[in-house]
């Protein structure tokens, strides 16, 4: 289970605790964003600051219909008390997980300030 709070302009808030190269361990506050279907979006100031890697350039197209081309890192993760290994898009926004990351997982908002964000793991049928 991962568990957050409803905070600011009613954006779902989870902490997620990403690895940099050398191993250290930072934890992120990320937006829960269900209207993005890649795994997490990090700004170039903290892929810098974690050391991560350019692995690939990625493409997208947003909300608006616009194109998009970034680039793409190699992320260790901790989730749910996994360690799992997962693209990592650059974009200049907040912190974001997306649908992917959260593929087996029911989400539950409670949408009042300082509401419960909670992340539970879906049994396999």
């Amino acid at each position: 289970m991962c568990r957050g709070l409803l905070q600011g302009d009613f954006e779902p808030i989870i902490p997620l605790s990403v690895c940099s190269v050398t191993g250290q361990i930072y934890t992120q506050d990320v937006i829960v964003d269900t209207g993005f279907n890649g795994w997490l979006s990090l700004p170039p100031s903290i892929i810098a600051e974690l050391g991560l890697i350019w692995k690939r350039r990625g493409r997208a197209i947003l909300g608006d219909g616009r194109e998009c081309i970034f680039n793409v890192c190699e992320a260790v993760v901790l989730w749910d008390a996994a360690i799992l290994t997962i693209p990592l898009d650059e974009a200049d926004s907040e912190p974001l997980i997306g649908m992917s990351l959260m593929e087996g997982y029911q989400l539950t908002v409670q949408a009042i300030e300082g509401g419960r964000v909670e992340l539970n793991k879906l049994n396999a049928v």
